[in-house]
């Protein structure tokens, strides 16, 4: 629930016939008084009703007696006037529960504390399901004006004990307001309406906001960056300095016109704090494609593999890493989302936009972000323009995609986030839709090369030994026989499967995958695709294995004789 107060004006009427009235932005239904000071004023009723106006008189003068008698003594900005509106996932209040809670504002604001018979006259009109206004007359009984010294913030504080005890939406304030507070800028009400006005399902804001985000994630520098946007469709503008620096740019969409049909434009950190020209600068330096490229001896690994690697490390970051890490890295996912309906089939770029937008306002990241801390994702991120996806490496960049959406939601709920909790419960249902779409052609292509029996029963054995709590799930899950084909494909050009799905169960945890096998899938397929070791490589490998694990006995043979407390003694040697 939030509150807002408007700046006293003089004339009590001019509010109440707006209140009583048809409205403007929205309509007014059933408008009716839900409380006030005494519980026996005229009520005007909607503006048709019969006998409005002389109900309106009397209320008016009731509200006026103080400020009446009070003369010049009244304050110049009499009129005190606070609207309160629920959530829009909130339950609709009864008048009953609205009258009590606007009896706490006007005591919490000290406009008429309870149990003060000189408190201001007040009413508390509904006339939507969502809101109440509040007027009251800025004259107590006692002809002073009250107390009401910061009553925004007071309003607010106890609006917050009405979310709780009612059950409602808790809006972040304060400190938590600040940490919830997203990079993108909200629309105003103006630019709503303006959007219904015309048809569009989104602001033009909004819209601007998407299509720059979606142009960064491809542009490597700032040239590329403002004739991206120009390609895109949008009017572009650029500010110099008189040194002939570059100072800032603005944006407008075709179409988009003020009253005297000019363009209206909206400079990059009117649409995002993390949009200015200097964020997107920075931004742009930490961006080299270079921090995905292999030595010039070897090959340029498969950046759709990159950013899912890097991708699926990013909820252990968000356990473990310092925030300054964290936020670098969810800023470079929130950028994945953003490059993907790129590459995307077009059949899937609706979900995935929306996964993006959602995205945004779950993992709000901080405007001042050190890109450097997610290099290599980013380069990833640049490198996927040069190759296009065969549509495994978007599913596998999916499935981890999912992770990190399920980790946000879970590290905000810890934080008692609400809003964000719902907008990466959004996230993660679009990315989960997207992903259903995305991955049974690849699974199904993969199913095609399926082993022969007696290798899928040495691979489930290996399964077995690798990850023994998931292994009888993912031996029964119809991806199995994707995975099978996997390992049998990474087993033909010199990878040992045995080896291969530890390395795969040690990246991560398979407790919060929704599929193990399909995810094993994943990890399986971008490790077979790295060169396989060379056989003087494997049989380092396996001599190293072997003293690993070399009995007690052997360790005695060899040299090292247990100590009574069963550590080995150490030989010293001279020099």
């Amino acid at each position: 629930m939030i509150a807002n107060i408007v700046k006293p004006g003089s004339y009590t009427r001019g509010v109440l016939r707006y209140l009583f009235g048809p409205g403007t932005a929205t309509v007014h239904t059933d408008q009716h008084i839900v409380a006030s000071w005494d519980g026996f004023v005229p009520d005007p009723g909607p503006e048709d009703s019969l006998g409005h106006n002389e109900r309106m008189d009397q209320l008016v003068k009731a509200l006026d007696l103080r400020v009446r008698q009070a003369g010049d003594h009244a304050p110049a900005g009499h009129v005190w006037h606070c609207s309160l509106r629920a959530a829009p996932e909130d339950r609709i209040l009864t008048d009953a529960e609205w009258a009590g809670v606007a009896r706490r504002i006007v005591h919490a604001t000290g406009i008429a504390p309870d149990g003060d018979p000189d408190g201001c006259r007040w009413i508390a009109v509904r006339h939507a399901d969502d809101h109440i206004h509040i007027v009251a007359t800025k004259v107590r009984g006692d002809l002073r004006p009250p107390r009401n010294w910061n009553d925004y913030h007071r309003a607010m504080t106890e609006l917050t004990s009405i979310e709780k005890e009612l059950g409602l939406t808790r809006i972040p304030r304060g400190r938590q307001a600040a940490a919830e507070t997203p990079a993108a800028k909200r629309s105003t009400r103006a630019e709503q309406e303006k959007a219904k006005r015309t048809g569009r399902t989104t602001t033009v804001r909004e819209e601007l906001r998407h299509v720059v985000r979606t142009v960064l994630t491809r542009a490597e520098d700032l040239d590329e960056f403002f004739n991206l946007l120009a390609d895109a469709g949008l009017q572009v503008e650029t500010r110099t300095l008189p040194s002939g620096d570059l100072q800032g740019y603005k944006v407008a969409l075709p179409g988009d016109t003020n009253a005297d049909g000019e363009p209206v434009f909206y400079s990059g950190s009117s649409l995002a704090t993390d949009l200015s020209l200097p964020k997107i600068r920075q931004r742009l330096v930490t961006a080299e494609v270079t921090a995905v490229e292999a030595p010039t001896a070897g090959r340029r690994p498969n950046p759709w593999h990159q950013a899912a690697t890097c991708t699926e490390r990013i909820p252990h970051h968000i356990d473990h890493s310092p925030a300054a890490v964290t936020q670098a890295h969810m800023a470079a996912f929130g950028e994945v989302l953003y490059a993907l309906p790129l590459y995307a089939p077009a059949h899937l770029r609706a979900e995935l936009r929306r996964a993006a937008v959602a995205f945004e306002y779950a993992a709000h990241t901080r405007a001042r972000v050190d890109h450097s801390h997610a290099r290599a994702l980013r380069g990833a991120i640049k490198a996927m323009r040069h190759q296009p996806t065969d549509g495994s490496g978007l599913a596998m960049l999916l499935d981890a995609a999912i992770l990190v959406a399920t980790a946000v939601q879970c590290r905000n709920a810890v934080q008692h986030h609400d809003r964000q909790v719902a907008a990466a419960r959004q996230a993660l249902a679009h990315l989960r839709a997207a992903y259903d779409q995305a991955a049974p052609g690849p699974l199904a292509e993969l199913v095609g090369h399926k082993p022969p029996a007696n290798t899928v029963r040495r691979y489930a054995q290996h399964v077995r030994d690798a990850v023994p709590v998931h292994a009888e799930q993912i031996l029964a899950e119809s991806a199995w026989e994707a995975l099978a084909a996997t390992l049998a494909t990474a087993e033909a050009v010199g990878h040992d499967p045995a080896q291969l799905l530890h390395h795969a169960a040690r990246q991560r945890s398979l407790d919060d995958a929704t599929s193990p096998a399909r995810t094993l899938t994943w990890r399986i397929q971008r490790l077979g695709d790295r060169h396989a070791p060379s056989p003087q490589a494997q049989a380092a490998r396996a001599r190293s294995s072997r003293i690993t694990h070399v009995p007690p006995t052997a360790r005695a043979t060899a040299g090292t004789t247990p100590t009574s407390t069963g550590a080995p003694s150490r030989t010293h040697r001279s020099r």
